[in-house]
């Protein structure tokens, strides 16, 4: 096991020790697989418990990321870093339980043809003054930026679509969209 040389303690780090037991875990060590699994669960749990609402959903998706390990530890390179490998699973695991938890919720939307709801929501007078402030912020961006943003965040067109539309490749777009909601952030503060 090497160790990191500006580890003034010269422990290994994190990264080290986990790319070793995973390489010990490929050949067959069940001790190395073990606390490769108790250490990488701990750090997903608390990796993903500070961008979720409910702290019990980091639980779960720490489980679905343990089972990806387990089931694709064989595809680790041990010539590559393993806390990338590891990133990526954890990102696709909170992506698709959001998604599929997300989705769920069907029964809570409701349409725009409710109109107490869109008296409440969508038209309330009491929000003129954002709704000025927001188109006002808006006219001050140059044209092409504006058509990008609006397509994609008010009338709900994907990247694909925009891209499509306006000539602009899709990674161009999001690029856009997000310098864009950037702007207007520091513009209304």
């Amino acid at each position: 096991m090497t160790t990191d040389p500006s580890n003034s303690n010269n422990q290994p780090t994190d990264e080290q020790r986990w790319r070793d037991y995973a390489l010990k875990a490929q050949a067959g060590d069940k001790l190395a697989y073990n606390q490769l699994l108790k250490e990488i669960s701990s750090f997903t749990q608390n990796y993903i418990l500070r961008s979720l609402a409910n702290p019990e959903w980091a639980e779960d998706i720490a489980q679905d990321v343990l089972l990806s390990v387990h089931k694709s530890l064989n595809t680790y390179s041990p010539d590559r870093p393993f806390r990338p490998w590891l990133m990526s699973i954890i990102h696709f695991r909170r992506t698709d339980f959001l998604r599929k938890h997300y989705s769920a919720r069907q029964n809570r939307q409701t349409t725009l043809d409710d109109f107490d709801f869109q008296k409440a929501h969508v038209t309330n007078p009491a929000h003129a003054g954002e709704y000025k402030d927001i188109e006002a912020a808006l006219q001050t961006l140059p044209k092409d930026q504006r058509t990008v943003f609006e397509m994609i965040k008010i009338h709900g067109y994907s990247t694909r679509e925009v891209a499509g539309k306006t000539g602009m490749s899709e990674s161009a777009v999001k690029v856009s969209a997000h310098r864009t909601a950037k702007k207007l952030k520091e513009i209304l503060g």
